[in-house]
């Protein structure tokens, strides 16, 4: 598969994941929103979602700030309202592709930035597009997990949404 190819498809999976991670958030019920995580009451279903973009924002800030890639601002994990995250979502998730078609563009891996201090994240476009996928579907489990902890089993389409990888048509 010429490198082009694959290229857009790595850009095609990262906006399918954004998708369905702005998707269950748009259909979480109002009630599980505040609800505390069972055994860490001071976090809620709320902060595990805002961290999924506060996150994102931080990763475009620390590699790509360097390189022109606008940061989008955080959000604040206490207050922000489902509409508004996904929102922020959306602009987050235009940051995290511009990381990797920086990388693209690059000969397949982000270049390195000064402010990358941690490196314990290979920065080829695979492995950065690898960890930003497993990281949010981690937190999208939480929340799924937390919903059935606290006898608020979300509907089958809702729960199902993190399944949807073809675009609904």
């Amino acid at each position: 598969m010429p490198a082009r190819d694959l290229g857009a498809t790595m850009l095609a999976a990262w906006r399918t994941n954004n998708r369905v991670t702005m998707e269950l958030v748009q259909l979480l019920p109002a009630a599980l929103w505040d609800t505390p995580v069972p055994g860490v009451p001071r976090r809620t279903v709320r902060m595990i979602a805002a961290h999924i973009h506060n996150a994102r924002c931080s990763w475009v800030k620390t590699l790509g700030r360097e390189h022109g890639i606008p940061t989008p601002d955080h959000v604040d994990h206490r207050r922000v309202t489902r509409r508004q995250l996904v929102a922020a979502l959306k602009r987050s998730a235009n940051g995290i592709e511009a990381l990797l078609t920086l990388g693209l563009e690059a000969g397949g891996k982000v270049p390195p930035s000064k402010a990358y201090v941690w490196r314990n994240l290979a920065l080829d476009v695979g492995h950065v597009l690898t960890y930003f996928v497993a990281h949010e579907g981690h937190h999208r489990g939480q929340i799924l997990m937390v919903a059935h902890q606290t006898g608020q089993r979300l509907p089958r389409d809702v729960a199902g949404v993190i399944w949807r990888w073809k675009a609904p048509v």
